[in-house]
């Protein structure tokens, strides 16, 4: 395929957020095409998909036929273990103890799932233990029924894989389920966390295969016929195929995603991203043109994994954050998140007239109450997530609907405020109330939902009484005003946040420092210290027009705020390369004897250069194979060598070399 057949080609990236899911038509050729948002729809995530492609291909008048690529970063593999959701798996242990259990988070990752323990692995030159898998053979039977999947991880199976594959084969013979075996996902040592990290992907499975099937399925019915690909959470592409096997690789692919938009759309090689949700700010640096990745592994849901991606830390604080009033201060002070909430002007603008009587109502009342300006509603999930309640939490959740209801009238008494909290945290009802966003249409920055509700949301949070009994603030423009400066100020804190903790400092308490507060607000003295930052800030989101400009001016530094910045992260999901890497290791088990470990490939030699030469070509052909597999038809293929030797009384002494290959290159795209 020509250079310029593929210039041409229209190219549909998607996104599926926690709020949004958002869809960009995008060419070489012609840059952003048209982009569109849809609500993301959690029980059925297509339906979502469905309202923003559709939007956006009417608006472009394009044919269905036209796309050629189809790419989508999305949070469910992040949001599902962050929520503890998954299959049921069985883990198989090869040469472990039950002690190793208790190593990595394993024991906790595992809850109530079976393990099964049994004889074999290899020592580190890759030579094995004996290996005995009756025992597996025999569970298999029952396991088959109870489980949707296995985990397989062997001793040492980055340096010999075979027991893990001789028990892969077993289970497929035997049950046909989907195996994970650890070799397939990391060439690191630390058995345990490897096994943690082969048991997420297991659970992960048939949920993201479910994604995809839903997404082919919709793709298929509007006549898209195009190759479909997934963000990695090292911002790389891979094909559908390969992320339904490696799910825990998509681990964090929605940030991933937006540092590639980002990067794509500024020209920057050096950068710091922020990127504010209605939930969260993400922020991460990029270095040189790449993400900086975490060099322990990807953490979700508390657990510590072996999988590359990028280096995000995660703040909750956002458009939609809580404002709530911090009155430990002599000055009462916003506090805001790491809650979020329906604003009130979209809440208006959704359920229409009753929201604004019912905030009129409580604007007109004599005294302020301590439940204005709150409504709750049933966030719309499946009843039978609603199991397992209290008899007050199942009898509140009863009285309430998918409309929203204000909590003045909701709530009888202190404690059902409790319960109304765990139906929240549940994933059952939403809370609505005052946000910066609401803040901003009170002030005129936005203008995208209903500004009447917005405005008494702020006049009733003015009302509110501080710790002496005053009025928090006397105008609903104060209060909206203290509100956005609030959220300024803690964006800039926690870009600086980031970059401290980059430079190895301890982020949070070098910001909370005097020092460096009074830098933030610009407070003068005899002595004080001048912020730098060696590199600009690129704010993300549907909201940094918003915000991100006045944080540029607060930290002293250029803020560049993207045109498409609110669709970044579909855009980055359509312009990424497919990137893979492999390694491979050569030991000296005995003087004279060099041991070449390529995946499944084991081989002895004499020389040095000869084993050299064999690791090279091995890796050179696994890793085509698995740039193959990923999606893409032309990988350009590196390898780096890394030996250690040492010199003993003059003599030259071959410690180990890792070789590591990797292969890049253009997604494949429909002819």
């Amino acid at each position: 395929m020509t250079d310029s057949t593929v210039e041409q080609a229209i190219f549909l990236g998607l996104d599926t957020g926690g709020t949004y899911t958002d869809a960009v038509l995008w060419s070489e050729e012609r840059g952003v095409i048209a982009k569109a948002k849809a609500l993301t729809t959690r029980h059925d995530l297509s339906v979502g998909i469905s309202g923003a492609v559709d939007a956006i291909i009417a608006e472009a008048s394009v044919l269905p036929a036209d796309i050629r690529l189809v790419s989508m970063s999305t949070t469910l593999a992040t949001n599902a273990l962050v929520e503890g959701q998954g299959g049921r798996i069985a883990l198989v242990m090869i040469g472990f103890s039950d002690a190793d259990l208790e190593k990595a988070g394993l024991k906790d990752a595992l809850g109530n799932d079976p393990v099964i323990f049994i004889p074999g692995g290899h020592d580190v030159y890759g030579r094995a233990q004996p290996f005995d898998a009756s025992s597996l053979e025999k569970a298999l039977p029952h396991l088959k029924s109870e489980v949707t999947g296995f985990a397989i991880c062997a001793y040492f199976a980055v340096r010999n894989p075979e027991h893990e594959i001789a028990a892969r084969d077993l289970v497929h013979d035997k049950t046909g389920l989907p195996v994970t075996c650890s070799h397939e996902l990391s060439a690191k040592l630390n058995g345990p966390k490897r096994a943690l990290t082969t048991v997420l992907n297991a659970r992960l499975i048939a949920m993201i295969d479910r994604l995809v099937a839903a997404t082919e399925g919709f793709l298929d019915k509007r006549g898209i016929h195009a190759p479909l690909m997934v963000v990695r959470g090292d911002g790389a592409l891979v094909s559908a195929a390969f992320a339904r096997h490696r799910p825990i690789e998509t681990i964090l692919s929605g940030p991933a995603a937006s540092l590639v938009g980002a990067r794509h759309m500024t020209g920057l090689d050096n950068a710091i991203i922020s990127d504010i949700g209605g939930t969260t700010t993400d922020v991460a640096v990029l270095d040189d043109g790449r993400p900086r990745l975490d060099p322990n592994g990807a953490t979700v849901g508390g657990f510590r994994t072996m999988v590359e991606a990028v280096a995000m830390r995660t703040f909750g604080l956002g458009g939609d954050s809580e404002v709530s009033l911090d009155d430990n201060a002599m000055t009462p002070g916003i506090k805001l998140g790491p809650r979020r909430l329906v604003p009130l002007a979209l809440l208006a603008a959704n359920h229409g007239s009753m929201v604004i009587e019912h905030l009129a109502r409580q604007v007109k009342a004599v005294n302020a109450g301590r439940l204005d300006g709150r409504f709750a509603l049933r966030t719309g999930v499946p009843v039978q997530m609603a199991s397992g309640l209290s008899k007050g939490e199942a009898e509140l959740y009863e009285r309430m609907t998918t409309e929203p209801q204000p909590l003045d009238r909701l709530l009888a008494s202190v404690s059902q405020t409790a319960a109304i909290t765990r139906l929240v945290s549940r994933g059952l009802v939403h809370l609505a109330g005052f946000t910066p966003s609401d803040a901003g249409h009170v002030l005129g920055l936005q203008n995208n939902w209903n500004a009447e509700a917005a405005r008494y949301g702020a006049i009733l949070y003015a009302r509110r009484k501080d710790g002496a009994g005053r009025p928090f603030c006397d105008t609903p423009e104060e209060v909206s005003r203290r509100t956005y400066d609030a959220l300024i100020r803690r964006s800039s804190e926690v870009v600086l946040e980031t970059v401290f903790a980059e430079d190895g400092l301890e982020g949070q308490e070098t910001v909370a420092s005097a020092l460096v507060q009074r830098a933030l607000s610009g407070v003068g003295g005899i002595a004080g210290i001048k912020l730098h930052i060696d590199r600009p800030l690129i704010g993300l989101g549907a909201s940094a027009p918003v915000y991100y400009p006045a944080v540029g001016d607060e930290l002293g530094i250029q803020c560049i705020v993207p045109v498409d910045t609110d669709v970044a992260n579909a855009l980055g999901a359509v312009v990424g390369q497919v990137r893979v890497s492999l390694e491979a290791h050569i030991s000296q088990p005995v003087e004279g004897l060099y041991r070449v470990m390529a995946g499944e490939a084991v081989q002895d030699f004499q020389l040095e250069d000869d084993s050299i030469a064999f690791a090279e070509s091995t890796l050179k052909n696994q890793v085509q194979r698995l740039a193959l597999e990923a999606g893409t038809d032309e990988p350009h293929i590196t390898i780096i060598r890394n030996i250690s030797a040492a010199t003993v009384e003059d003599q030259r002494k071959f410690i180990e070399a890792v070789l590591i290959a990797t292969a890049s290159g253009r997604p494949r795209i429909a002819h």
